[in-house]
């Protein structure tokens, strides 16, 4: 807490009466200060919900200070004479809601502000901090680092699954999502790359903005902000013939099954594609911009429609980040990968981008899906039989450590078990509802739950009135179960 900061802003809290009612009364109560995840209780809030976020940062490389304005545009689900916003480090300059300054508390990564008055439920509010300093990186329970990663005069804000919150402040759980305009300034020279579509890039006195703009729904984990010396390569994707079509015109057939599965799915045309690599490893990243719209076109004709207005990647250098990461639109590489992390990170966009799940707990329908999209491309790719990769991961021990549906605690949110048994759960889908009512219902999956969140529940839910048959057998042993089954 920075004690020059608290005491004034305590004693506005104690000294007003914001939110009263004519006869003293206050209307409202405060919004709860986390969402009760499983594993983050804390994180997140309670009683809005977040609309939009306005972000205009201004970043110094050689210093690592960042000034920053975040503008939240939230709707009120209660009565509120209170409510909170997640934010780590940095100093807050000023609060104000709906135009009037409001009252502050800091505690640890908890903002409660009192707002001059009462935001009745079902209002539109609008909620304006300033900050600035040296924003920080923030160390997982797993050892992992994320949030303000900075490698000199290279930066980039990495936010799986509560980093985002030390770049700006807001409600940082990825149940609440939100469109997002986020303007960057940096030095001329330095490149800034975030989310979404580039509006405009303008230099003025030796400094230069970017402008992103996101109209889809956004987890805040899944924003991103790149700033180096990034060569940039844009493109569009062409339109193409609907898969059946263009297979029989060219004489083939489709190579596997999912490629059959996809016969017939026309992809969307015209995609803008905006890549970039740090130059320093440009020469080792053609390979990989080179495959990125021939991965789109396949995993379209897989699982339908890619989700989001463009597509891209952000390829900086080894050591920027201990990971990959699919943030959205184009996912974050720290220097040039397998194409295999490519595809994984990718299939993301449908699977955990669009359908993000509702709490951390859920995480297996990310990283599963993902993991067996993988094993499909091998198929695809190599003529590798999906079985075979399921095989492979059922003798790997370490994807039995725990159920994929029920990680121990928070460390082990990205464990082996979140991926390959995750995977193993999908393929044992597949092999009881046959290939065409498979892929079927993926896809239906993803066009029912575009854009929203969705749990564990919801997915098996879903899985088993569309192939109008009990599976709890599946659930029970390779979801839920803590025994090996049989590999069967």
């Amino acid at each position: 807490m920075d004690k020059r900061l608290a005491l004034p802003l305590t004693l506005l809290v104690l000294t007003g009466c914001a939110g009263c009612s004519g006869d003293g009364a206050v209307r409202g109560r405060p919004g709860a200060a986390g969402v009760r995840d499983p594993y983050f209780p804390r994180l997140g809030n309670g009683g809005y919900d977040v609309q939009h976020y306005g972000l205009t940062l201004d970043y110094a490389p050689a210093t690592g200070r960042l000034r920053g304005t975040a503008e939240i545009t939230a709707r009120a689900t209660q009565d509120l004479s209170a409510f909170n916003l997640d934010f780590a480090g940095m100093k807050v300059d000023s609060v104000t809601v709906d135009g009037e300054r409001a009252a502050l508390h800091r505690a640890g990564t908890e903002l409660t502000l009192r707002p001059h008055d009462a935001v009745g439920r079902g209002d539109t509010f609008r909620t304006v901090v300033h900050y600035s300093g040296v924003p920080r990186r923030i160390t997982d329970p797993d050892e992992s680092e994320e949030g303000w990663l900075r490698s000199g005069e290279r930066a980039v804000g990495l936010g799986e699954p509560t980093g985002s919150m030390a770049w700006f402040p807001g409600n940082h759980h990825p149940s609440d999502k939100a469109s997002y305009d986020i303007r960057i300034t940096v030095p001329e020279g330095m490149k800034a790359v975030s989310n979404g579509e580039l509006r405009s890039e303008r230099t003025t006195a030796g400094r230069t903005s970017f402008d992103w703009h996101s109209a889809q729904p956004m987890a805040s984990y899944l924003a991103t902000v790149a700033i180096g010396p990034f060569k940039t390569e844009t493109a569009e994707r062409a339109e193409e013939k609907p898969a059946k079509k263009a297979a029989e015109k060219a004489g083939k057939k489709p190579g596997n099954s999912a490629d059959k599965a996809g016969a017939g799915v026309a992809t969307v045309g015209a995609l803008p594609i905006y890549s970039a690599v740090d130059p320093a490893v440009a020469a080792d990243s053609a390979r990989l911009l080179s495959e990125l719209p021939g991965i789109i076109t396949w995993q379209e004709k897989t699982f339908g429609p890619y989700p989001f207005s463009s597509t891209g990647v952000i390829i900086g250098r080894k050591g920027d980040s201990q990971y990959a990461l699919e943030t959205q639109n184009r996912p974050f590489l720290p220097g040039p990968t397998s194409v295999a992390t490519l595809v994984h990170e990718l299939a993301h966009q449908w699977f955990g981008n669009s359908v993000t799940p509702k709490s951390w707990r859920d995480m297996w329908l990310n990283e599963g899906f993902a993991e067996y999209t993988e094993w499909l491309w091998t198929e695809h790719t190599e003529r590798v039989p999906v079985r075979q990769s399921f095989e492979e991961a059922y003798e790997d021990d370490d994807n039995w450590a725990f159920p994929p549906a029920k990680p121990p605690s928070a460390v082990n949110i990205s464990d082996a078990p979140v991926y390959g048994r995750g995977a193993m759960v999908v393929q044992r889908v597949r092999e009881a509802v046959g290939d065409a009512a498979f892929f079927r219902i993926v896809r239906g999956w993803l066009e029912t739950y575009r854009h929203g969140n969705a749990d564990t529940h919801d997915f098996t839910t879903y899985v088993e009135r569309q192939a109008g048959r009990d599976l709890s057998g599946i659930w029970d042993t390779w979801l839920y179960g803590d025994e090996k089954p049989p590999l069967g």
